[in-house]
């Protein structure tokens, strides 16, 4: 399945609740379906800078050059919202990951109703999976 592809289902599922109160529970939802990471992989290389919460985030890349992530967060509501990341850019070539038009944050309502440090960080983990998708592009 395409970026765009993923966005657009993530939006639909979002599209069915008026009111903020009930995406945050999909969001914590999403959040508690999330596999866990080893604990080995909650390191401070693997923690991403700019979250008011400690996020991890871990990338590997498969030998068809795929990208593959894991995350945890001791925040559920942030939990949710790298769970959405990571669904998007899952299995995803670096190069259609840095191609990627990012617009399901804005359409779903996320980055204005989150608080200022929870949309800070959420582009902290944006841009940290840009990085990863950079450095495996570069070789």
């Amino acid at each position: 399945m395409s970026i765009k592809e993923i966005q657009d289902q993530i939006i639909e599922e979002f599209s069915i609740y008026d009111e903020w109160l009930d995406k945050y529970e999909y969001l914590i939802d999403l959040g508690r379906e999330m596999p866990l990471v080893a604990e080995s992989d909650k390191t401070d290389s693997n923690l991403i800078d700019g979250c008011q919460s400690r996020v991890w985030l871990t990338c590997s890349r498969s030998a068809d050059g795929r990208l593959h992530f894991a995350a945890d967060s001791d925040a559920i509501i942030t939990k949710g919202i790298i769970s959405l990341l990571i669904r998007v850019f899952e299995g995803q070539t670096p190069q259609d990951i840095l191609a990627a038009d990012l617009y399901f944050i804005d359409a779903i309502g996320l980055k204005e109703n989150l608080s200022p440090t929870r949309a800070g960080g959420l582009m902290a983990m944006v841009k940290r999976i840009l990085a990863y998708a950079q450095e495996a592009a570069e070789g």
